[in-house]
């Protein structure tokens, strides 16, 4: 017997009446009608949007039970909203939603150990209770491994992170260190990781943290003398993702008590998750022995993405926000824009909004005004790694010697001119920028940002120099 929308919806609502109250039943589901059966696609129609975001809210994992029994491990489930038209049409209107099949990361309870001498364990997030922290695992549900596409760009690091959600603790991916630039989904891969393991295994505890909050916590705890009871909450921890690590950089006291943090968990079978935006080889300021550990486990790079890779991205958006657009037009967007998904999503959603509050049709002619507007404004953020790397190919110089203590005249010139650069460019401080460039100290950049200024105005060779680089920074 085929199956159709209303079979498939009668039988979800036979095992749906089954598992709650009858009040509940007829408030949230005898309204809703079956409208439509695709593949392993149910659409369903609700009254209203608040109808919509109830059900997600509170029967979202009770609808997935109820339409994978029905259509398998693939269902997805739709709805459709009628809306009575407020732009004075007569007709009223359908919107068209997904389900995220996603309810929010609930808070984690931990057993603190009696041995503890001091009762009241200070948890660096809430006041805990004597014996019970409630944990709050910082995980946003809505980064999922759904919705983080494979492509040839992430495919390493996706496929490492669903192997650690599978066995936390359990892989030699560990710590799994994730890398690459500014927006390609390094934070997005470490939520879905902590919301896989927490849908796998709800007994762990999971916590998200970025390093400059963990940072201040310690700060705090350093002030109140509170520095024990900091590492003891840490170690209660199954699953701690650090994003952003390379803010550790140059904080001693920090590293230190991570890295005493990072031993307890990685011996009694912890898993570490962290982010950065470089690969340990090119951290700096950051001690050898918490490098060396960095590189125990895996370190997998997020590339940019590929074309098809990025239309896989604009089509899952739109899926997501119930939006159709012309083939054309996703192809325009996707050619244009390739630097990193976060610019891609600013787009299409920058083109989905002018197209809904400007009343227009989204038109090739529309999206190519978005995107040149979009595009112009983006600012390409530019590392001090990159300057270097850039000044060093510009004057055939190895970028070790770039760095190094010699004094010979032409080094000296292109190293005070990545120096010079670095300011204009990165909003990194004087001693940053310093010991990043050959571990110099604040004044000799400023010294150099000094002499890079009178040169320009009376070396008409080296102001060809400054020139030239600054259009290779520019581009």
């Amino acid at each position: 017997m085929n199956k159709t929308a209303q079979s498939v919806w009668e039988n979800c609502l036979l095992f749906i009446k089954d598992n709650i109250q009858d009040q509940a039943y007829k408030t949230w589901f005898e309204p809703i009608k079956s409208v439509e059966l695709t593949d392993n696609a149910l659409y369903i129609q609700v009254p209203s949007k608040f109808f919509y975001e109830w059900l997600e809210e509170h029967y979202v994992k009770l609808l997935k039970v109820a339409l994978t029994k029905e259509l398998g491990k693939n269902a997805k489930l739709l709805y459709k909203i009628k809306m009575e038209n407020t732009y004075g049409n007569k007709q009223p209107f359908t919107e068209q939603l997904p389900s995220a099949h996603r309810s929010p990361v609930k808070p984690q309870d931990v057993d603190v150990p009696l041995q503890n001498k001091n009762p009241e364990l200070k948890n660096p997030f809430i006041i805990p209770g004597i014996r019970n922290v409630k944990i709050e695992s910082q995980l946003n549900a809505n980064y999922s491994f759904d919705n983080f596409l494979e492509g040839d760009s992430n495919r390493l690091a996706r496929s490492a992170g669903m192997a650690v959600a599978n066995k936390p603790g359990g892989t030699s991916f560990n710590p799994l260190l994730i890398f690459g630039g500014v927006g390609l989904g390094k934070t997005h891969l470490a939520h879905a990781i902590g919301v896989e393991i927490k849908d796998k295994y709800p007994e762990k505890t999971v916590l998200y943290i970025s390093a400059e909050i963990f940072t201040q916590q310690y700060i705090e705890s350093v002030k109140k003398n509170t520095r024990n009871d900091f590492i003891h909450f840490y170690q209660l921890i199954d699953v701690l993702i650090i994003d952003d690590v390379q803010f550790l950089s140059g904080k001693t006291g920090t590293q230190d008590v991570f890295f005493h943090i990072f031993n307890y968990l990685h011996q009694n079978g912890k898993q570490v998750i962290l982010t950065s935006d470089k690969a340990p080889v090119d951290m700096q300021d950051i001690e050898q022995r918490l490098l060396s550990r960095f590189k125990w486990g895996l370190s997998a790079e997020l590339h940019q993405p590929d074309y098809e890779t990025r239309i896989s991205i604009l089509k899952n958006i739109l899926y997501r926000d119930g939006v159709e657009v012309p083939e054309e037009i996703l192809e325009y967007v996707a050619r244009n824009i390739k630097s990193n998904v976060r610019e891609l999503e600013g787009a299409i959603i920058s083109l989905i909004a002018q197209s809904s509050f400007n009343k227009k049709e989204v038109t090739l002619e529309l999206a190519k005004q978005v995107v040149e507007k979009f595009v112009k404004n983006v600012k390409r953020e530019i590392s001090i790694d990159y300057i270097q790397k850039v000044v060093s190919d510009y004057f055939q110089l190895d970028l070790d010697i770039l760095q190094s203590k010699t004094r010979k005249r032409h080094v000296v010139q292109a190293r005070q001119l990545a120096m010079f650069f670095a300011k204009k460019y990165t909003k990194a401080s004087l001693a940053n920028i310093g010991s990043q460039i050959g571990d110099r100290d604040h004044a000799t950049v400023l010294h150099a940002c000094k002499t890079v200024d009178n040169l320009v105005s009376t070396d008409k060779q080296f102001k060809k120099f400054v020139d030239d680089i600054n259009k290779k920074l520019s581009l």
